[in-house]
């Protein structure tokens, strides 16, 4: 079979597969669970893979009991399909996870049914992307080594998108430490810690001034006395200090923003402590050519798309870990029209006849996808 035939026929599976992705997209939207809690969507997910012969297994139970991995076939091609079903406090799937597994289950399903004997296909259940980020863990643990390629479509507004990035993101809360004392006491003088925390934030500001790449830096003080008549002993700063490349910020930025939180301390006599208190995002690395194939997939299926440049990123994800270690790409495909995502109106949209149709085409493109990559390292004389 050639690399046509092989996509039509992909495409004509996530057709004949219409009632079970629905089904899917359905049965997670009307049981949204919280990320790390998704037992329902997760048992679910892995009794529709076993049905279709795919072998399930547990991937980090220690830290994410929810996620697990489901292959199929030994070929020499290994295809990664990312499914999330985390869903949203109160709004339910605002985020559209429910489409994410549909999509991601559809397609790996039909690229099965079409492949042969080239590939080894891998499902990945990824829970609790809004909270815990588990694909940054599951990274980590090289869950996803040795994959040629991995992919996830997500569910947007307005327009269908390829391109882009993400940022990488570090979380870090500072403590400072100082002595408590009444602010009237002569004898026993206080350290102020919100003195040395604010001046920290300040002289931050400056620091920033400095970095020559594409940043981000978010904070508040979540800590900073417990009466005004009391020198504070304790002052607490969270920040999400952010870049387009990781390199950048783990190697230029942190350790600038560390060795300043250390001389602010000492310089008021007072103590630091810094931890991270999130996941450790990295940026998204969009593989070109899985963008090209993307939008010859899109362009085949009529479906209109808009191309983002290679340095928009308007959030943080933890596909962008993945795409440290695999060539990946994370698409948008758009379910409705003037929604903002994590409304109760998009959960709708997640819910409604045009998202479910949507996750069709993107099962296809996907799949589609599959098919172009698996050509590139298997060659043509293999798919003739």
């Amino acid at each position: 079979m050639d690399k046509q035939k092989m996509k039509e026929a992909a495409c004509q599976k996530v057709d004949e597969l219409q009632p079970l992705i629905y089904e899917i997209a359905d049965y997670i939207h009307g049981h949204p669970e919280l990320g790390g809690s998704e037992y329902l969507a997760s048992s679910y997910l892995r009794k529709v893979l076993r049905d279709a012969g795919f072998t399930v297994e547990d991937v980090v139970p220690e830290a994410f009991p929810t996620a697990f991995h489901a292959s199929w076939g030994d070929g020499p091609f290994h295809m990664g399909f990312l499914a999330e079903y985390d869903a949203l406090p109160e709004i339910g799937h605002g985020c559209g996870h429910n489409l994410i597994a549909a999509m991601s289950v559809g397609a790996a399903l039909a690229f099965a049914a079409v492949c042969g004997d080239g590939a080894t296909v891998h499902v990945y259940g990824c829970p609790a992307e809004e909270t815990a980020g588990s694909k940054v863990y599951m990274s980590d643990q090289g869950v996803f080594d040795g994959l040629d390629g991995a992919v996830i479509l997500h569910p947007c507004a307005d327009t269908t998108s390829i391109g882009g990035t993400s940022y990488a993101s570090h979380p870090m809360e500072f403590t400072f430490l100082g002595k408590a004392a009444h602010i009237a006491d002569r004898e026993y003088e206080g350290i102020n810690a919100l003195d040395a925390l604010v001046d920290f934030y300040r002289q931050m500001e400056d620091l920033e001034q400095s970095w020559t790449e594409p940043h981000l830096i978010g904070a508040i003080i979540t800590d900073g006395g417990v009466a005004p008549n009391i020198v504070p002993e304790k002052a607490v700063m969270r920040a999400t200090i952010r870049a387009l490349d990781a390199s950048y910020l783990e190697t230029v930025m942190l350790p600038q923003i560390r060795e300043l939180a250390q001389a602010v301390a000492q310089a008021h006599g007072a103590e630091v402590a810094m931890v991270h208190y999130e996941p450790l995002y990295k940026n998204m690395i969009q593989d070109a050519k899985m963008n090209v194939y993307f939008a010859e997939a899109f362009n085949a299926l009529h479906e209109p798309f808009d191309v983002k440049d290679d340095d928009y990123a308007d959030g943080s994800s933890d596909v962008g870990n993945v795409s440290q270690v695999t060539r990946a790409c994370q698409p948008e495909i758009c379910i409705c029209y003037d929604a903002a995502a994590h409304t109760e109106k998009f959960a709708a949209a997640a819910g409604g006849e045009l998202g479910k149709m949507q996750a069709l085409v993107g099962a296809k493109a996907m799949a589609m996808v599959a098919v172009e990559l698996m050509n590139e390292k298997n060659g043509k004389e293999f798919l003739s």
